[in-house]
């Protein structure tokens, strides 16, 4: 079994799977971290219930829409940090100081690889098939405990024509992610719509060149993610997104499915040891993305302090459509699993080649 990855191994690694582009490429900036007792956010119920569990929970993401759901959390058990230290070597923690956590929010996937699998962190927010491709490159020794972002590409254009997906039939499409989770989730869409052959697409290598096409010409079609979508509709009032491909997703998805764009997963030996941890990072977790979509101004603060957007009011414009959800147990395996095998039939590398067993998935005791 291969127990580290090299930067560069990792780089590689994205690289051949298109991940920066879509969940990664959201902001810019060195990692941040901090760490603080959880018992600040009132979280004091959780530790007592088992105060033998004094952990650190190390907790990394990434500047892009699957850290959104985490800011309140982040910023009530220790504020989002900005002073680029790195997090702890280890998370051992005193005893009885109970659970604790500490974050690190890094531009990049190719920063995360490396310390998940060295076990430099516990918990880490990445882009969907991520957790599937370390889950085979470590053997088995990754979990995914919750889905955290659905779809967040959407059709834009200024072409009135285009209200619905099917009517991309005749037109071309400029996008960027070619090889990657973009590619083979629009293949397997249009030719559930059946206008596979009706539609040419034009593959771009950034979110930044569909922009200056759209810019150029609004009556052409592009492909974006969020937050990059709010952003160019919010400079361009002549645009509009009339799909959102999550939508199309449910429409033609018959297998209960989601459009999975990002997941959070753990260190199966982590989550083996401290069970308690896991449930009261879920528990935090969930109740910070409910917060998040109830109140996108109140947050928007802290999605721009998280370096994922560079203007508040870009936020909370992009927060609502970003698809912050957190989705555990069952419901994330029907979910997840069905996307991953439209991966896995367009690309086997694409999940690092095979569909990860049914450990994979965390169920809560």
């Amino acid at each position: 079994m291969q127990k580290n990855m090299t930067r560069r191994e990792a780089l590689a690694t994205l690289a051949g799977l298109g991940l920066t582009g879509v969940l990664a490429g959201c902001g810019t900036g060195a990692s941040d971290s901090s760490a603080s007792d959880s018992s600040k956010s009132g979280g004091a119920k959780a530790s007592k219930a088992k105060a033998s569990d004094d952990v650190v929970v190390r907790v990394a993401s990434l500047k892009g829409p699957t850290t959104i759901g985490l800011v309140k959390m982040m910023d009530t058990t220790s504020g989002i940090p900005a002073d680029g230290s790195t997090l702890p070597q280890d998370n051992s923690a005193k005893k009885g100081s109970g659970i604790q956590y500490a974050y690190a929010v890094s531009a990049s996937p190719d920063e995360l690889l490396p310390q998940i699998i060295q076990g430099k962190v516990d918990i880490a927010c990445v882009p969907s098939n991520v957790g599937s491709v370390l889950y085979n490159k470590t053997e088995g020794k990754i979990r995914v405990i919750d889905v955290n972002t659905l779809g967040v590409l959407s059709v834009v254009t200024g072409d009135s024509s285009v209200k619905g997906f099917e009517d991309l039939a005749g037109k071309t499409v400029y996008v960027s992610g070619k090889g990657s989770s973009p590619e083979y989730v629009l293949d397997f869409l249009l030719g559930k719509a059946g206008i596979a052959d009706k539609v040419t697409v034009e593959w771009k290598s950034e979110h930044a060149e569909v922009a200056a096409v759209l810019a150029s010409d609004p009556t052409a079609v592009g492909i974006l993610p969020q937050p990059f979508t709010t952003a160019t509709l919010v400079q361009n009032g002549s645009l509009k997104a009339p799909v959102d491909l999550t939508d199309v997703w449910k429409k033609y998805a018959t297998d209960g499915s989601e459009f999975v764009m990002g997941t959070t997963i753990v260190r199966a030996e982590f989550a083996d040891e401290h069970p308690a941890a896991v449930a009261d990072f879920l528990k935090r977790h969930a109740k910070s993305v409910k917060q998040v979509n109830a109140d996108p101004k109140a947050a928007a603060p802290l999605v721009v302090k998280a370096g994922i957007v560079p203007k508040e009011p870009i936020a909370v414009k992009a927060i609502p459509q970003c698809n912050v959800v957190c989705i555990t147990g069952k419901k994330m395996k029907r979910a997840l699993e069905g996307y991953l095998k439209v991966l896995y039939d367009a690309n086997k590398a694409s999940v690092g080649g095979a569909l990860p067993a049914d450990d994979f998935y965390y169920q809560q005791a």
